[in-house]
C-alpha cells in the first residue's frame, strides 16, 4: 500500500466485484439482519423490494472484505517489486452511508472508491487521515451504494 505522500487527491480504485446468490443473501441475513425480505424469496417479492433483497450490511460488508482483499493485494505486489510497504492503520469512521437500490439475488455489484481529501493528522505524528468515497453499481450501472470513509495512513520516516 502507498504512503501518504504518494496518494492523491482524485485517485480512483477498482475495488472488485461480489454476486450476491440468494444462498449468501440468507445465510448472512440469518447471522445479522434476519428480517423477512433478507430471508424468504416470497417475502421479498410481497415487499417494496420486488425480490429477495441483500441486506444493505451484507452490500457493505462484502464492500469492505474486497477493499482488505485488494489493499493485501496491492501490498504483495508493491512487496515484490522491493518496495517499502506502507501498513495503513484504523479508520477513525465513516459518514453519509447510503443504500440507494435495493441489492436483489442475481446481482453483481462493482466498488471503487475514489480519494475526495487528504490531510496530517494533528495528534498522531508521522500519520495521515486519508478520505475516500465508495460507491458500488449493479450490473445495469445503477449505483446501489455509497459511503465516504477514513482512513489512517502512515508518512515515510521523516515525513
Amino acid at each position: 500500500m502507498p504512503f501518504f505522500e504518494e496518494i492523491e487527491i482524485g485517485h480512483r480504485r477498482e475495488i472488485g466485484a461480489y454476486t450476491f446468490t440468494a444462498e449468501s443473501i440468507k445465510t448472512f441475513a440469518q447471522k445479522f439482519d434476519p428480517q423477512r425480505f433478507h430471508l424468504d424469496e416470497e417475502e421479498g417479492k410481497n415487499s417494496l423490494f420486488g425480490g429477495l433483497a441483500a441486506s444493505g450490511w451484507h452490500v457493505g460488508s462484502a464492500c469492505m472484505s474486497l477493499l482488505v482483499a485488494d489493499g493485501q493485494r496491492l501490498a504483495r505486489v508493491a512487496a515484490a517489486r522491493g518496495e517499502e510497504v506502507a501498513v495503513w492503520g484504523p479508520s477513525p469512521g465513516f459518514r453519509d452511508l447510503r443504500w440507494i437500490r435495493p441489492v436483489l439475488a442475481g446481482d453483481t455489484v462493482s466498488y471503487a472508491n475514489v480519494v475526495i481529501d487528504k490531510r496530517t493528522s494533528a495528534s498522531r505524528p508521522g500519520w495521515g487521515i486519508l478520505t475516500a468515497r465508495t460507491t458500488g453499481t449493479n450490473q445495469r450501472g445503477e449505483e446501489v451504494y455509497a459511503i465516504t470513509a477514513s482512513a489512517f495512513v502512515p508518512m515515510r520516516k521523516g515525513g
